[in-house]
């Protein structure tokens, strides 16, 4: 099986990529809030976006300006969605982008924009202008790690990934960053997310790898069941690593997907382990399942379900409340033929339940930072993986003041 390693640099670590990140004080005086990504030429670009119909000014501004292929530039805001501002929001949007294409000096058609933050909250437009100047001045190579910590709102860390491949006898990079700790479940991407490669790839075969990417990683996540009015993930490829022009034909395409995959999910997991309030994080396995689609349905009630996630942050081993949450999931279950183990301890076992032992084990191992719930409801061979978090104290307060 081929592999790839893992180096520094996170958007940045492809070549052809500068980034920045500066203090615009859109809404913080001294934190660093405005992003850019710029390619030192046009690219290919790839995208998704939320599946909330209620979608941010820079969304709408973005899925027309994609469908084209090519992107030079990427400006990000946060402090402030720029969602549900009607008119105005999007005229600002467009602004935006104007901005950080004035001081690149590229067609603003190739200049996209994202914004993440309060939603209702028009953008401070002389700010983010000033922003994007800086912005431009600052870009460089080594800009990656800026730029990650200025997309970062309720974020306690940043979260960068980069891997390296060979395609062709072709050093190949594939990096990213993203920013997302609440709000954040499936059906794309629940976030926002900046890759980028210097692989040779068209438009569209990036637009497939990207969304096969993305439907394994970004879309098996569950940190709060909301989903966002903003979540987009950008992919730009520059090509200047010289390989062969990849295509699903390739006999190396399913290797670059697999990287691409490999970067997103780590993405992806750095942002259930950073879930607002977090301290614990679990892989959630539904297996033996009527088809892959019930399997997805109970692994996301269970992810979703603020009873079992509470139990899990009160070191409760309530396996009781995961039977329930995969009964109501909309899943085939027959509880007499279900089996639930919390890492290797079986909890449940086809109507034979947890002994006083068996449930000090459970407590034992829900201790741990990270644990594995898995079901196996031995009616079939579907199987699906979601990846969560659980519901802490810290969770209801960080949401209760989050415009305070």
């Amino acid at each position: 099986m081929k592999t790839f390693e893992y180096i520094e640099g996170g958007v940045t670590a492809a070549r052809g990529f500068r980034a920045s990140g500066v203090a615009a004080g859109i809404k913080y005086k001294d934190r660093k809030d405005v992003a850019l990504v710029a390619a030192d030429a046009p690219a290919a670009v790839a995208a998704v976006y939320t599946t909330n119909k209620v979608a941010a000014a820079p969304v709408q501004v973005d899925r027309e300006r994609t469908g084209s292929g090519q992107a030079q530039a990427v400006i990000v805001n946060s402090g402030c969605a720029n969602a549900c501002t009607g008119e105005q929001g999007l005229l600002n949007a467009c602004e935006m982008a104007r901005a950080a294409a004035n001081a690149l000096g590229i067609d603003e058609r190739l200049v996209l924009v994202c914004s993440t933050g309060v939603i209702g909250v028009h953008l401070p437009m002389e700010r983010v202008a000033a922003g994007a100047e800086l912005a431009a001045r600052a870009l460089s190579r080594e800009g990656g790690d800026d730029a990650a910590h200025a997309i970062m709102t309720t974020d306690t860390v940043d979260k960068q990934v980069a891997v390296e491949l060979e395609i062709d006898g072709k050093t190949v990079c594939i990096g990213g960053m993203c920013k997302g700790s609440g709000m954040i479940e499936p059906n794309m991407a629940t976030m926002l997310g900046f890759l980028t490669t210097d692989a040779a790839i068209h438009a569209e075969a990036l637009d497939q790898a990207l969304r096969e990417a993305v439907d394994v990683s970004f879309n098996r996540l569950v940190v709060d069941g909301d989903r966002s009015t903003n979540d987009t993930v950008i992919l730009m490829a520059s090509g200047v690593a010289d390989n062969n022009v990849l295509t699903p034909y390739h006999p190396q395409w399913q290797y670059f997907v697999d990287a691409l995959t490999t970067v997103c999910l780590e993405l992806g997991k750095k942002m259930v382990m950073d879930g607002e309030g977090a301290t614990k994080f679990v892989k959630v396995r539904v297996m033996g399942a009527r088809t892959d689609a019930d399997a997805q349905l109970a692994a996301r009630a269970i992810s979703k379900s603020a009873l079992v996630k509470t139990s899990w942050f009160g070191i409760d081993p309530n396996w009781g409340r995961v039977i329930a949450a995969v009964g109501y999931s909309g899943a085939e279950v027959d509880d007499r033929h279900a089996q639930i183990y919390y890492g290797d301890v079986c909890a449940y076992d086809q109507g034979r339940v947890a002994d006083a032992p068996l449930l000090k084990a459970m407590r034992d191992l829900m201790l741990k930072r990270a644990f594995d719930v898995t079901v196996n409801l031995n009616v079939g061979s579907g199987e699906d993986t979601i990846y969560t978090c659980d519901l802490s104290l810290d969770y209801v307060k960080i949401n209760a003041e989050y415009t305070t």
